[in-house]
């Protein structure tokens, strides 16, 4: 596929997909929300796709939604009917939404390797994420009340799920921003590497010992930790059992026991 605002490439079953605007320290204007869509749907729909990361070109992972964005935003709503113009905002926010939830719903997990600046839509960006990572020149900030507007794409969902609910009204009421030291504190992110560099390094490495993994069985973890998260243990619990009703007995179980016995890696099908 042909990206503006993002490049996407694969190598050893994992895809890296980059924001890349480094000149707009990668500010998320109109065009990359649908491209971060459409490789998603990409990523989940190719099955030598085991994983994805997300990163960011340049100095930044990224500023944040584009004020150009903001500016135009009055003219695309425009219509004589108020109700009309209120509906047609509503569904461009919703669009938005679904845009980085299209994140959270690629079967495979998505990692986020995060340096310098994760400003406001940054931060819906990567709580849409299966793990985060930073480098130790990360800082972060919930910066829509700077703005005068309510978070309104993900991070005020999924932040207090996160990091729990204090802390989480704390940061976008005051929108300070925080940098990685905080951030691990908190279980934002999982680590912080030293250096751009080793962040890359690093969170390839972890990307690709999931890849190596069966691919069945890390579709099933992420379904159903996410399902658990949304939902009472009881009916978590029963969808784990009917889950595993349907995917317990398969190849990739045959594969792992015969490997072990042989004392081999194991070769799991996509």
């Amino acid at each position: 596929m042909n990206y503006n605002t993002i490049e996407v490439e694969v190598g050893g079953q994992v895809a890296t997909v980059t924001l890349n605007r480094p000149d707009k320290a990668n500010a998320m204007e109109e065009a990359m929300w649908p491209e971060i869509r459409a490789a998603m749907q990409w990523a989940d729909a190719t099955p030598d796709v085991r994983c994805v990361i997300i990163r960011g070109a340049g100095r930044h992972f990224t500023s944040g939604i584009d004020f150009g964005m903001l500016a135009t935003l009055e003219a695309r709503i425009s219509d004589d009917d108020q109700a009309r113009s209120r509906e047609k905002l509503r569904r461009l926010i919703l669009d938005l939404q679904e845009c980085l939830s299209s994140i959270e719903r690629v079967r495979k997990p998505v990692l986020a390797a995060v340096h310098g600046a994760c400003i406001g839509g940054g931060i819906d960006l990567i709580t849409a994420c299966d793990m985060r990572y930073c480098a130790a020149d990360a800082r972060f900030a919930v910066k829509e009340i700077d703005l005068g507007i309510t978070a309104d794409v993900g991070t005020l969902q999924r932040l207090p799920k996160l990091i729990g609910e204090g802390l989480a009204r704390e940061l976008a009421y005051t929108g300070r921003v925080f940098h990685s030291t905080e951030a691990l504190a908190m279980r934002l992110v999982n680590r912080v590497f030293e250096s751009k560099a080793a962040l890359d390094a690093g969170v390839r490495d972890i990307a690709a010992t999931i890849a190596a993994k069966s691919p069945l069985a890390i579709r099933g973890c992420k379904e159903m930790i996410t399902y658990a998260r949304d939902h009472s243990v009881a009916d978590a619990l029963n969808y784990a059992a009917t889950w595993n009703a349907a995917a317990l007995m398969s190849n990739d179980l045959v594969e792992a026991g015969r490997a072990a016995a042989e004392k081999r890696t194991p070769r799991f099908a996509d």
